[in-house]
């Protein structure tokens, strides 16, 4: 992942799930990370700002999302941290509607790269925006519940809120 320049704002936001980091630079939303998730860049650094615009946002409608009142975000999003082809499969994720989930190999054909399910499923492991840009929704084949960078207890409780796993 490129580093954030100019470095971004931050703000703490407190999800059912655990503590999460939310960041925001001049261009949108650019990072939202459960505390000590794999892949999260070291954000102490940053500045604080809770007034900022699109930290407000995100914190109304992340609270909204787990209280099961909304299940598609209005938010502008800065994926400009990522290489090309990771902001490819993250603009890919963001075509997985809400309620369904797709496999790594689904993802990849329809992203144009059959033959780079192994790299799409470590862009997919380093989207920066989590819930947001919906990682979550990428299952394994047959439907298996595997890889997470927030845990895959949270990648659970994820789709049980979505209802989308009724068995976890």
């Amino acid at each position: 992942m490129k580093n954030f320049t100019p470095a971004p704002v931050r703000t703490h936001f407190e999800s059912p799930l655990g503590p999460m980091t939310l960041a925001a630079s001049s261009q949108g939303l650019c990072g939202v990370w459960f505390d000590g998730q794999k892949h999260q860049p070291g954000p102490q650094a940053w500045p604080q700002d809770a007034a900022h615009p699109v930290l407000l946002q995100v914190q109304a409608q992340l609270a909204e999302y787990f209280a099961g009142r909304r299940r598609m975000f209005e938010l502008p999003l800065d994926l400009s941290a990522g290489t090309d082809f990771q902001q490819t499969v993250w603009r890919g994720l963001l075509k997985i509607a809400p309620g369904t989930t797709t496999a790594y190999g689904e993802m990849a054909q329809r992203i144009g790269k059959p033959m780079a399910v192994r790299a799409l499923g470590a862009a997919v492991g380093r989207n920066p925006i989590s819930i947001i840009v919906p990682c979550h929704r990428v299952v394994g084949a047959g439907g298996a519940l595997t890889g997470y960078a927030g845990g895959l207890d949270r990648k659970s409780a994820l789709l049980r809120l979505e209802h989308l796993e009724s068995n976890l």
